[in-house]
């Protein structure tokens, strides 16, 4: 039986894949992506099904995702979903969808949080200075 295993990552988020024949299961931390609680990051988690198509029938996904918020976890998933599906199937089609779709289905997004520094309350804003 194949198995392939991936991750994707979304700032402090960190999703991995297990993907293996199947039915068409998706199950996020053990919980079926149908009854997932929030409906916009599983309409984010669904993006590479919906593009894969009939691919996403042939095979189970089970994904255990860490860390970050709602959607970098979201985003996170997806990546994982996304490379594991085009790993299984070794179709150069489907990868050209991906990349056509979005990028960052098949690349982590590189972007992170800028540090706070001193003289402020977060990484840009200052205390205001008075010259009188």
């Amino acid at each position: 039986m194949k198995v392939i295993i991936t991750t994707g990552k979304r700032k402090t988020a960190v999703a991995k894949a297990v993907i293996k024949e199947g039915i068409g299961r998706v199950r996020i931390n053990k919980i079926p992506i149908e009854i997932w609680p929030m409906e916009l990051p599983r309409k984010v988690m669904l993006e590479p099904l919906k593009i894969a198509g009939e691919l996403a029938n042939k095979v189970d996904i089970d994904v255990k995702v860490s860390g970050g918020g709602v959607m970098g976890q979201s985003e996170a998933v997806r990546t994982a979903i996304a490379r594991g599906l085009v790993e299984f199937f070794g179709d150069e089609e489907l990868k050209k969808a991906f990349l056509e779709y979005d990028r960052t289905l098949l690349v982590n997004d590189v972007r992170r949080k800028l540090p706070k520094v001193q003289g402020g309350r977060g990484a840009r804003k200052r205390r205001q200075t008075s010259y009188r």
